[in-house]
């Protein structure tokens, strides 16, 4: 017999085990006519619960963890409980729909309703409001506008932005749109796309040039995605208009996939080649806080 097998048996006693403890104890409450929770026990049955709140949410992150699934002697260590305890907090769960166990080799794995739940965090979040403060504070840092875009097909939307009080400094209106090639938000939700999705969009687009700057050969634009995923940011060295400059770094979502970018714009003379290094770690930086505020993770290669 295998060690795997040996583990299937062992868990499976356990669980008979454990279900024949769960129903002497109901047939003794029975007996007694005592229903669980009454008299003076009240109070104690409260903390428990509490504690089985706690011990069955422990155990769904452990299963959330193990992709492939765990058996029940695993979930148990995995938690430091008896088996008999953990077997009666999969019961739980799986009766109320977060967990599932597959037949074929008893593992016990998150089920859709878990994957709802999470889901329903990620749809209430509003990473706009989330990054406003964070454009606020880079304006105040670098004393240039700041701004935080998303994609639409090959496009940039603008959908916040920190003006800079210089009399001098780059606006843009907000709903406002840019090539994705030809801005530094653009290229740096680009550097992380997913390559399928990048040849969908990308792969039959004529790179139209918005300055003399722009690059429009797509090899060439490939090769500097590389070096911005590479370095953590993107620069668009007056691709998008004569005489502005800029500096932005992609948020990334839970998958790793460019959710968003946030950058740093301002007039050539200011933001000119000496200053671009103290500028992209700033908003580099910025980026990574804002993606691990919102729950997401930078990769370090784009997602399959």
């Amino acid at each position: 017999m295998t060690e795997r097998k040996r583990q299937r048996a062992s868990d499976t006693n356990q669980q008979r085990a454990a279900d024949t403890t769960q129903q002497r104890a109901g047939e003794k409450r029975r007996a007694v006519g005592r229903p669980a929770g009454g008299g003076k026990s009240a109070g104690k049955s409260g903390g428990g619960h509490s504690q089985s709140l706690v011990r069955g949410l422990t155990i769904l992150e452990a299963l959330a963890a193990a992709p492939n699934g765990l058996a029940l002697s695993e979930a148990a260590d995995a938690v430091g409980l008896a088996p008999s305890t953990a077997h009666r907090l999969l019961q739980a769960l799986y009766q109320q729909g977060f967990i599932t166990q597959d037949g074929s080799n008893g593992l016990w794995r998150i089920d859709v309703k878990t994957f709802r739940i999470g889901n329903s965090f990620l749809e209430a979040r509003d990473f706009v409001a989330t990054a406003r403060p964070f454009l606020r504070r880079l304006t105040a840092l670098s004393g240039e506008t700041a701004n935080l875009g998303i994609r639409d097909d090959g496009m940039v939307v603008y959908l916040a932005q920190s003006e800079s009080p210089q009399m001098m400094r780059m606006i843009t209106r907000l709903g406002s749109r840019a090539p994705l090639h030809a801005s530094g938000v653009g290229k740096a939700l680009l550097a992380w796309m997913p390559e399928p999705e990048f040849a969908r969009i990308m792969g039959g687009r004529v790179l139209e040039g918005e300055t003399p700057n722009t690059l429009t050969d797509l090899p060439t634009l490939r090769a500097q995605l590389e070096t911005i995923r590479r370095q953590g940011y993107a620069v668009d060295r007056e691709e998008h208009a004569i005489g502005l400059n800029c500096v932005a770094a992609t948020l990334h979502d839970e998958s790793g996939l460019p959710l968003a970018a946030i950058s740093v714009s301002g007039p050539v003379a200011r933001i000119d080649d000496s200053r671009l290094p103290e500028l992209a770690a700033l908003v580099a930086d910025t980026a990574r806080e804002i993606t691990a505020r919102l729950g997401g993770k930078t990769p370090s290669e784009p997602p399959a």
